[in-house]
């Protein structure tokens, strides 16, 4: 029966599918340094590949969310403004 399964840390994973994606060493040496069998890494690196689209897509999510709060804060200033140019002009008018 097979011990228990290993467990890998995010990093680790990150950096052997690096690795492997640089393709500056076959497969089989990455696997046998990092003591992984080959096919999960080519698991790793087709999975860091897929992912990194995602990553760019995030960070224009991120900055249009954050733009569109700033357009919102903006609007409402500028109606808290309208609100008190108009009480102040109303002030004016009455006391002439």
């Amino acid at each position: 029966m097979p011990g228990p399964r290993k467990r890998y840390s995010a990093d680790l994973k990150a950096k052997i599918a690096l690795e492997a994606i640089r393709g500056q060493r076959k497969v089989n040496e990455i696997a046998s340094e990092y003591g992984v069998h080959p096919t999960q890494i080519s698991q790793w690196k087709r999975q860091a590949l897929d992912g990194l689209p995602d990553i760019f897509i995030s960070h224009t999510n991120s900055q249009t969310k954050t733009e569109e709060t700033l357009i919102v804060s903006l609007f409402q200033q500028v109606d808290q403004l309208k609100v008190l140019v108009n009480h102040l002009a109303e002030k004016v008018r009455s006391a002439h």
